[in-house]
């Protein structure tokens, strides 16, 4: 059974022209989720409880250990006492790409190179992305101010980022949420990679 993305918790509050008062209010779920590649834990994650399909693939590919969501050739999403974890089998080549570049991380650091195991893949070169659509100042402003009201978990609780894609054309093609936003941008790559977005659609987030 999926975990909700927002708890009730008790609340007081003190104004000063009223003094105490209490209440109740939503805050965003926060769980430990563990993605892990043929038996081997890769990382460990806090993150909400929603959409975990999308950032299991979306981290997967914006980490580099696979290129494409058809690398991965089953998923598996299990809640344990303590977490949620992210199961994935690779194929073969996939998988000997991955056992040669190890990670044992407990979430991201500042830094980002904690637990990579040589200086060559601390170093390594970075993807070249070509040059994409451009965009007017009024289409950046449209694109931020469609965000908000799409931001369903983040009305609740005023307590989470998001990450979208969006078009002139379209608008917002696609929107997820989380604690954090570098896990609400792997949940949108992973849902775009499963929409199989491509081709000459902008985008902005």
């Amino acid at each position: 059974m999926a975990k909700s993305p927002a708890i009730s918790v008790q609340r007081l509050v003190w104004r000063e022209s009223g003094g105490f008062s209490e209440g109740s209010r939503l805050i965003p779920d926060e769980t430990a989720v563990a993605l892990t590649y043929n038996g081997g834990t890769y990382a460990v994650m806090m993150a909400s409880p929603r959409d975990l399909e999308d950032f299991a693939i979306g981290f997967s590919l914006t980490e580099g250990v696979v290129r494409s969501p058809k690398d991965i050739q089953s998923f598996e999403e299990l809640t344990l006492d303590d977490g949620i974890e992210l199961r994935m089998w690779l194929d073969q080549p996939n998988a000997d790409r991955l056992s040669e570049r190890r990670r044992h991380i407990a979430g991201p650091t500042g830094c980002g190179l904690c637990g990579i195991d040589s200086i060559i893949e601390a170093t390594r070169p970075a993807t070249i992305v070509g040059r994409g659509r451009e965009f007017s100042p009024a289409q950046i402003m449209s694109a931020m101010q469609s965000i908000p009201p799409l931001q369903a978990l983040n009305v609740e609780t005023r307590a989470v980022h998001a990450a979208a894609f969006w078009t002139p054309e379209r608008g917002v093609v696609a929107l997820r949420e989380d604690v954090g936003r570098h896990n609400a941008l792997d949940k949108l790559a992973g849902s775009l990679a499963r929409q199989a977005v491509r081709g000459r659609t902008g985008w902005c987030f």
